[in-house]
């Protein structure tokens, strides 16, 4: 964190994604130009699901639910973005005192407005030791940045928190169709290509049913802010749609033990 400005720094770069600004925006252009969900959008979604590993590892997943906005996009002025903590363990939800997140193509503000607005619910502490390594938000935002190109994010990372926790964030930050909300997970870890392959379509039924109960940490590693989405989504009766449905082995990857990634979206 540069606590002069405020501006929480890029862990990730040049590990998860590249270091250069150019070389960057080039791979997410081509990524965009490659996507082609398999699902029907018939509107603009208000939420995504996407995953967060390695640019060439889930890139495509992540650019397929990406492609979904479509037009949509140009509505768009705030990003509340949620995920799971890898290296901190805490209980809740953190947010940050930073004032902006910074990758190779930029600075995206965050609205403190809004994370001042959600600062008194159950749950919520302000907590930057888990915003600093974190990757789970970091490999979203040059999708963003790239797409949206003007807006402000509400950057969230989710340590042990109940759906009904993470669901009141949600419902308090809603809004209308300026707000996008995109939750990062992974699906299962390290398995062969065809249990994988199992699992992860048993995920996908449970996401497109709304059944938080059947998610846990080996299926999702972001189940937790997922379990909130779909809680909301089954309250105010989203129709979710899978995107994309594919594994480390399918992107760039050896099958022998591979990464499971999709993609959703909720309107």
């Amino acid at each position: 964190m540069d606590t002069q400005q405020t501006i929480r720094q890029p862990a990730v770069a040049g590990l998860f994604y590249p270091d250069d600004p150019a070389t960057l925006k080039q791979q997410i252009l081509a990524l965009m130009s490659q996507a082609s969900p398999r699902g029907k959008v018939a509107s603009h979604p208000k939420a995504l699901v996407a995953p967060h590993a390695g640019l060439p590892y889930s890139g495509p997943v992540a650019a397929s639910a990406y492609a979904a906005l479509g037009t949509g996009a140009d509505q768009i002025r705030r990003v509340v973005l949620l995920g799971p903590s890898h290296r901190v363990p805490f209980r809740g939800v953190a947010t940050t005192a930073a004032t902006a997140y910074r990758t190779p193509l930029g600075v995206v503000p965050i609205d403190r407005t809004a994370v001042e607005a959600i600062g008194g619910l159950p749950g919520v502490t302000n907590l930057d030791e888990a915003h600093g390594p974190e990757h789970s938000l970091e490999v979203h935002l040059p999708f963003l940045q790239v797409i949206l190109h003007d807006f402000t994010l509400v950057p969230l990372v989710v340590g042990e928190a109940g759906p009904e926790t993470v669901a009141a964030i949600l419902e308090q930050l809603w809004g209308g169709p300026e707000t996008l909300i995109v939750i990062s997970s992974d699906l299962s870890h390290y398995h062969d290509y065809l249990t994988a392959q199992a699992l992860d379509a048993e995920t996908s039924r449970a996401i497109e049913s709304c059944d938080e109960g059947q998610l846990d940490p080996y299926k999702a590693c972001g189940y937790q802010p997922l379990a909130g989405l779909l809680r909301v989504a089954r309250r105010r009766g989203l129709k979710i749609e899978t995107l994309d449905l594919r594994n480390s082995g399918d992107t760039a990857g050896p099958r022998r033990e591979v990464v499971g990634y999709g993609a959703w979206a909720f309107h």
